[in-house]
Formats: C-alpha cells, structure tokens, sequence
C-alpha cells in the first residue's frame, strides 16, 4: 500500500497535466458546442418547415453517431479533404459537434417551457417575434436548460477520455503512457479515476445545488 501511495505521488505531476487538457478540451468543446445547440434548437422549432426538417436530421445523425465515430471522422476525414489540422483541434471540432447535437435538444426543452402567457405580454407590449425571441424566450429558455446543461459538461469532459485513440496527452493516455512505463496499469488506472471522481463529484454537487436554487426561484 504504501509502494502505491509512493507511486501515487510519483505520477500526479503527469496526470494533473493530463487534467489541464481535458479540461481544455471540454471547456472548448462547450465554447463552441452550445451556439451550435441553439441554433439547432432554435432552427428545429422553426415555422419553415424545411428548417425544420433539416436541423431535425442533423440533430438525429449527430446523437445517433457515436462521439469516438465522430472524432475518428473528423481526425482523419479531414486530412483527406485536404484540411490540416492538429489532433487537439480535431477533439475540439468532434466534441463540439456532438455537444452541439446533444444540447440542442436539451436547449429546445428549455425555450418550450417558457411560459407563452409571457410570449403573449411580449406582443401586448408592440414587440416583434424577434424581439421576443431574443430578450424573452432565449434568456429564459437558456437559464431553464441550465441544470441539464450542467449535468451534460460532466458527461462531455469524461468523453474526452475518448481523445486518447488520436493521441492527445489528456488524462487517460498519460495514465496509459505510465502504465506502458512501469507495467502497473492497475494502480495508475485506479489513480486516473481518483482524478476524474476529483472533478466529476464536486461539480455534480453544484448542479444539484443549482437545481434546488433555480427550482425555488423559478417557482
């Protein structure tokens, strides 16, 4: 046990450094993700029916296509097309299409539970559909989907595990990169979870006590 702990405090200058990059890619693939997830929202609640349809099977392909489908296709469908890019821009690129797949329709949930008796004040007031749309129906629909946005960045910084199959120095593949070394895969796997629980727990704590205090002052 204490040849572990040892070997524990060896690694975690590593593994932290492994940390700061899934991080970085989660936070990324959040930056850019979530515009795309309202747009898709926005355009799959859309009166043209064709919009409709279109963001409909966009949103449908993106969550039916596994996240390690998506960055495969885009680590090496790129280069093929003619685009180079590097392997950390490709698990930003993939993981911000599927959190844009993904949180659109978590987005869509939160601007249909805007209350249309605040959509009918709005036009009562003279504003336009776009107005209402802008400063109404996205500001609520957005503090609504909140929560579930929350919960959604854990599964997506845990689903930067999946980067390690391209090669980014992120948590897990520096945990593989020791274990490759030292022939103890058991000890830095279980040291690799230690740091996931490490970021995982807490901010699963905070979504809960974002839940109770938007519950209570959203009635």
């Amino acid at each position: 046990m204490s040849e572990m702990l040892a070997n524990w405090l060896d690694w975690s200058p590593q593994l932290f450094q492994g940390v700061l990059v899934s991080l970085q890619l989660a936070g990324l693939a959040l930056l850019f993700g979530l515009p795309i997830g309202l747009v898709l929202a926005l355009a799959s609640s859309s009166g043209n029916r064709l919009v409709r349809y279109f963001a409909v099977v966009l949103v449908e392909i993106g969550r039916g296509a596994p996240a390690l489908v998506v960055l495969q296709m885009v680590y090496y469908g790129l280069p093929a097309s003619g685009m180079t890019v590097s392997a950390f821009t490709s698990g930003v690129i993939a993981l911000a299409l599927t959190t844009g797949a993904y949180t659109s329709e978590i987005l869509r949930a939160g601007l249909n539970a805007v209350p249309h008796c605040e959509i009918e004040a709005g036009l009562a007031l003279g504003m336009t559909r776009r107005d209402i749309l802008r400063f109404v129906v996205i500001p609520q629909g957005i503090l609504f989907a909140i929560p579930a946005l929350m919960g959604f960045a854990i599964l997506i910084f845990q689903a930067t595990a999946l980067t390690y199959t391209i090669a980014i120095p992120e948590l897990l593949a520096r945990a593989y990169r020791v274990g490759a070394a030292t022939y103890l895969y058991l000890d830095v796997l279980i040291l690799a979870g230690l740091f996931y629980l490490a970021i995982t727990v807490p901010f699963g704590w905070l979504v809960s006590y974002t839940e109770r205090r938007l519950g209570s002052h959203l009635g």
